[in-house]
This record gives structure tokens, C-alpha cells and sequence, in this order.
């Protein structure tokens, strides 16, 4: 390959990546809602690009080219698989029309319409996390199957079902109406995040964060006076600038306080921050700019013993009483056990524990160990380590575990 060609690629890939849903939005208007031809004309026209640019160079407006490619694409396949008259009068309509796209200004950017049609409620939460990945974030289905570990059919029938169910439950390719946003909006957010702590659990699975915090990034420059939309982003932001330290050499899980901070990538954090400030100054408040601020007092600590265990708790009180759930009660319990003591703690833990609601969640059970450890019931605590150690989803956490029922033994 030579050095022009590589730079070409290159710079294909990161009009990919900026552009796909963009031309995928534009192309589901413009074909009347048929998602499977969208995407293959907005695939082939960057297949297109691949054989032609590195000849011809790249166009002035890239954007522009591609989309007009894939438009005339879908002209070409609607006019050979065309039986019907009304439909071929259809084609030779759009085909006398002037070509609208002569710069990248000129096509519409419809990714907004995109992301909600995306996750729309009558969609199960399964396809609207593939829907996204597969229309906004483009990546293949194999990629998508490998990331969520199912296989490739599997995850090739959840699209198609998806797909259909959008085409005939009549959902529109729309923002919504403003007296319904509130309603909706949160959707659109839980699936990003959900999408972003896919690849958060995982090391082997970054991309689905990358992907999750550009999603996040385009969704506020459309959305730019939501508050919400810059929490999540600053929550990820903050969450993944610590990444590199999470994992050792030996690929094994280092807990929040025994991070090598140093690792930690502070210009990233400083971002996350400015992000959240700046969301809470509009006093606003919702879930993700409060956990973003929770985030927040744990990066811009310098060492473990400077986080500002209080104020996370005061945080913790304020989210439970905006979004109240089990799992905000028991990180709320954590935080009191580091401001105040495990002995404080431990009577919110095992509340928790008597309700059953989340008897399945390792990370109850790990909680609770950690706080009896504390206290010096230790064969309580290895008893609740290694329930811990039944539940727990990745091979590391379970070594993790395991290390710790080891030391609790020794």
C-alpha cells in the first residue's frame, strides 16, 4: 500500500466514523423509511470511495459525494426491483431531480431523528442498543455480535426484527414533539450509557466505549441546552479517563483506591469536569450530572485519601431522591462506610440484602464482604465473598475475588 493510498484510507475511516449516521439519516428519509437499503447504498458509496479516491483524490465536500452516491444507489435498486407503476413513476420522479447535494453543508443532519427513532419505546431495549450501534455508531453485525458475545445470526435476526418492527409499528423518523421530549429523552440516554458500560466491564471491549462517548459528544452538540445530555457525556468522560489504570500488567482488576493515579489521563478528566460544572450551573439537576459530580470527587482527587467521601454521600442522598433505585441505596452505603465508618454501613448493606431485589448483583455480595471484612467478622465475610465469586460476570472480577477469599483465608 502505498503512502497516498494509506492517507486516503485513513481519511476515509474518519469520515466513516463522523459521517455514517449522518448519510444513514439522510438516506432513511429519502428511501421512505427502508433502513436495509439505506445502509447498503450508504455502504456502498463508501465501498466507491475506497476504489475511486485513492485515484481521483478526495472531493472537496466528502460528505456531499458520498450521500449523492448513495442516493443514486438507491435510485439503481428501487428502479430494478420496481414492478409497480406508481413505483416506477416514483423513480423517474427522483431521478429528473437536480442532484441537492453539492456541498456538505447541504445535506440535512437528521442523526437527532436517528437516535430516537433508535430507542423508541415500543422497541425492546436489545434493539435499540443494536439499532444504535448498527445505524448511529455503523458498526457491522459481527462487530456488534462479538461486543454483546452472541452470535453473528443471533444478532443479524435481533436487527432484522428490529428493523421490521420499525417499518410496521408505524414509528416515526422524528424528534419528538416538545411536551413529549422529557419523556423520551431519558431513553435515548440510558441506551448510550448502557452501551458505554458494555465495554466499561471489559477491557477486551473498549471500542463499545469509544463508540458510546462519541455518540454522547454528537448528541450534545444537537441537544446543546439539555443539562443531561452533557452529564452522561462528562460521566463517561470521567469514568473512562481511568482506564489504563484499572487493569495491571497481569490483567487483573486494581480497585478505585489502589489505582496508580499517574496512569490516569488528567486531560480527559479535566474535560469531564468543566462538562459537569457547566451542566449543574443550568440548575437543573438530573441522574447523570449528579453521577458525574460523584465522578467527579473520585478523578480530581490526587490520592485516595483526599476524595471527598462526604460530599459523595450528600450526592448519593440528592440522586436517591431524584431517581431513587436499590443500586443508588447501596452506593450510597458505600460511601457512608468510607465517610463514616463500615459499622455505619453495614446495617444499609444488609437492608438491602433482606429485600432480595438484588440478590443476583455480585456486587451487593462484595460490598457486603469488604464491610464484615472490616469490621472483623471474617468468616462472614468469606462466606459473602464467595457468593460474590459465584456472581461475578468476567474472569477478572472473579480472579479479583478469589484473590480476595484467598487473603481473607490466609
Amino acid at each position: 500500500m502505498t503512502r497516498v493510498t494509506a492517507q486516503v484510507t485513513d481519511r476515509i475511516a474518519g469520515i466513516y466514523a463522523d459521517g455514517w449516521s449522518r448519510i444513514v439519516a439522510t438516506m432513511i428519509r429519502f428511501t421512505g423509511g427502508d433502513w436495509d437499503l439505506a445502509e447498503e447504498c450508504a455502504q456502498d458509496a463508501f465501498a466507491r470511495a475506497l476504489q475511486k479516491w485513492p485515484v481521483s483524490g478526495v472531493p472537496d465536500q466528502p460528505l456531499a459525494w458520498l450521500t449523492t452516491t448513495a442516493r443514486h444507489r438507491a435510485i439503481d435498486r428501487i428502479r430494478r426491483a420496481s414492478t409497480e407503476a406508481a413505483k416506477l413513476r416514483e423513480v423517474a420522479a427522483m431521478d429528473l431531480a437536480p442532484p441537492p447535494y453539492r456541498s456538505d453543508s447541504d445535506i440535512p443532519d437528521e442523526r437527532l431523528e436517528l437516535m430516537f427513532t433508535c430507542c423508541h419505546p415500543s422497541l425492546g431495549l436489545d434493539a435499540q442498543v443494536a439499532l444504535t450501534l448498527r445505524s448511529l455508531a455503523g458498526m457491522s453485525t459481527a462487530e456488534i455480535a462479538r461486543a454483546f458475545l452472541v452470535p453473528e445470526r443471533t444478532m443479524g435476526q435481533r436487527l432484522f426484527r428490529a428493523k421490521q418492527k420499525v417499518a410496521h409499528a408505524g414509528i416515526p423518523f422524528r424528534v419528538p414533539p416538545p411536551h413529549l421530549l422529557p419523556d423520551r429523552l431519558p431513553a435515548v440516554l440510558h441506551v448510550l450509557y448502557l452501551v458505554f458500560n458494555e465495554g466499561y466491564g471489559d477491557v477486551r471491549r473498549a471500542l463499545l466505549c469509544q463508540e458510546a462517548v462519541r455518540l454522547a459528544r454528537v448528541l450534545t452538540a444537537l441537544m446543546p441546552d439539555e443539562p443531561e445530555t452533557h452529564g452522561l457525556l462528562a460521566l463517561m468522560l470521567l469514568h473512562d479517563a481511568r482506564r489504563p489504570a484499572r487493569v495491571d500488567a497481569a490483567g487483573e482488576l486494581v480497585t478505585l483506591d489502589e489505582q496508580d493515579r499517574a496512569l490516569w489521563d488528567q486531560a480527559q478528566i479535566a474535560e469531564g469536569a468543566l462538562i459537569c460544572e457547566r451542566a449543574l450551573r443550568q440548575r437543573r439537576a438530573g441522574p447523570f450530572q449528579l453521577q458525574a459530580a460523584i465522578a467527579a470527587c473520585h478523578a480530581t482527587a490526587l490520592v485516595a485519601a483526599h476524595t471527598d467521601w462526604p460530599q459523595i454521600v450528600g450526592l448519593y442522598t440528592q440522586l436517591a431522591r431524584i431517581a431513587p433505585s436499590v443500586i443508588v441505596d447501596l452506593n450510597r452505603a458505600v460511601a457512608i462506610g468510607m465517610a463514616d465508618g463500615p459499622e455505619a454501613a453495614l446495617p444499609l448493606v444488609d437492608a438491602i440484602v433482606e429485600t432480595g431485589q438484588l440478590d443476583g448483583y455480585y456486587l451487593l455480595h462484595a460490598t457486603r464482604a469488604d464491610l464484615l471484612r472490616r469490621v472483623g467478622r471474617l468468616s462472614e465475610a468469606a462466606e459473602s465473598y464467595r457468593r460474590a465469586l459465584d456472581l461475578a460476570p468476567t474472569d477478572a472480577e472473579r480472579r479479583f475475588l478469589r484473590h480476595r477469599l484467598e487473603l481473607q483465608a490466609n
